[in-house]
């Protein structure tokens, strides 16, 4: 038997990537994950000869050992050929000085880096599917670019449909046309809350059975493609191959700057490390919302309410793949559930800590505070000529705050979105008003399908928590939208 994926809240729950991909979740609600031991590690050789292989190719080197049991290798091939076809989806690096380089992760249907992993996800959820005779519901919460990268990856697959929730004026014009525009099988829901009340909502919904089998007629209709899926989770290991394979010359280790919210290009870099890519440190920068980086500073892990920031799709308090993360260094984490109703009652609970100071030598996490988010694009415009975005800026700056040995002579920023996404932001930072994306140009005049779920989340002394009434408007407009009268 190949690669099993066990649940972070029992390791003897054990499921091939086929079962963790249609489940989502696990079923004692713990997330899907690779025993650190268990990953396959890449002869040096062979990450060597990727500097002749274009991206897909070099997808299938790194993915195709989690999936050997599970994908025929041709059919696997064409899968990731399809998906990261050059003309929909091609990966630049530029060289901005010196060993500095940046991966623009941005130019694919939705403007995104999520456009990668989501296009390999509903490829191979579709796969499977179509193997079995099944359709799937994918539930998404987004904080920004996640809903618009699966609903543009779903769209039209004849064996899925999808759902996202986002919040309430925390995402742009454009990230909200990305989702609201495609009609077909994409349905797209405005939640009154923010980007953690959303996800509370995914998860409670791709947990509750009774639900799925009354609305759907299948108890397991329900699945994830948030980065709480396996599924999205496998694609992000490839992009630190892929730098390497173009910036490297002979062997030399990388340093990976990565902005973060909910951790999964993190987790991803965190892999590609594991699987032998010689990473010598991963900067992980965050916004204002920094419980990661206190974290790592006091082994004390507090969530806050979410703060507002320019790098909007980094306004997570709790991210999900921590757990995945603080798993992989032999710690335990989960959020008390109240033993009946299965409700959260305290997130982010670690009963078991993690080696501190294995993770803090593979990790230097930093927060980067609004203004400097601002005064980074700016600099970094005077000085290069270079538009970034707010969250490739806090992946700029933290690299600038980390410092570096002698032997850290190459670094690679991950740029995660077009600038065009944030006019006003990239306008007040350098003055000029970027160009919107040709894509977004036509969203921009299309008509939308939105539906709004009103009611109020309950208001913490912990922040916004999802409520009751936001559940059962949720489910009532689910079966509405997908059955009009």
């Amino acid at each position: 038997m190949g690669i099993l994926f066990y649940s972070t809240n029992n390791k003897s729950v054990k499921v091939n990537f086929e079962t963790a991909l249609l489940k989502g979740l696990a079923p004692d609600f713990g997330l899907y994950v690779v025993a650190r031991e268990e990953v396959p590690i890449l002869p040096k050789q062979k990450i060597l000869s990727m500097k002749n292989m274009t991206y897909p190719q070099i997808a299938f080197e790194v993915i195709s050992p989690f999936l050997s049991d599970e994908i025929p290798s041709q059919e696997l091939k064409e899968l990731l050929d399809d998906a990261y076809r050059s003309d929909k989806i091609p990966t630049k690096i530029q060289n901005v000085r010196d060993g500095t380089y940046i991966m623009w992760l941005s130019n694919g249907p939705t403007y995104s880096f999520k456009d990668y992993a989501a296009r390999f996800f509903g490829r191979a959820l579709n796969y499977f599917l179509g193997k079995r005779g099944l359709k799937r519901t994918v539930v998404v919460a987004t904080s920004g670019d996640t809903g618009g990268a699966v609903a543009d990856a779903l769209l039209g697959l004849g064996n899925v449909e999808n759902i996202v929730f986002f919040p309430k004026g925390s995402v742009s014009d454009g990230q909200r046309r990305q989702m609201t525009t495609l009609g077909q099988n994409i349905y797209a829901f405005e939640v009154n809350g923010d980007f953690d009340v959303c996800q509370a909502l995914a998860k409670s919904l791709l947990n509750d059975k009774e639900f799925a089998e009354k609305s759907f007629g299948d108890k397991d209709r329900l699945t994830s493609a948030n980065s709480i899926s396996v599924g999205r989770v496998l694609p992000q290991a490839v992009y630190p191959f892929f730098a390497y394979s173009r910036i490297a010359k002979g062997g030399e280790p990388l340093v990976a700057s990565i902005p973060c919210g909910n951790f999964g290009d993190m987790l991803g870099t965190v892999i590609a490390k594991q699987m032998g890519l010689p990473i010598s440190r991963i900067i992980c920068g965050v916004n204002e919302n920094k419980e990661f980086p206190d974290f790592l500073a006091t082994g004390i892990y507090c969530v806050y309410p979410s703060i507002k920031s320019p790098s909007s799709a980094m306004i997570v308090s709790h991210p999900s793949n921590l757990a995945r993360l603080i798993d992989f260094y032999g710690g335990h984490m989960y959020d008390e559930r109240d033993p009946v109703t299965k409700k959260v009652l305290q997130e982010g609970v670690i009963d078991k800590m993690p080696d501190l100071n294995a993770m803090c030598k593979d990790i230097f996490s930093v927060s980067i505070d609004n203004l400097q988010h601002y005064k980074t694009m700016e600099e970094v415009y005077q000085k290069y000529k270079v538009i970034l975005d707010p969250h490739g800026a806090v992946g700029w700056r933290a690299l600038e705050l980390a410092s570096r040995s002698d032997k850290e002579t190459i670094a690679v920023i991950y740029e995660t979105a077009d600038p065009g996404k944030f006019p006003e932001d990239v306008k007040r930072a350098i003055g000029i008003t970027p160009s919107l994306p040709e894509g977004m140009k036509k969203q921009a005049k299309a008509k939308e399908r939105i539906y709004f779920i009103t009611s109020p989340p309950l208001k913490t002394k912990d922040g916004l928590k999802l409520s009751d009434e936001q559940v059962a408007e949720a489910k009532q407009k689910i079966d509405f939208c997908r059955n009009p009268l």
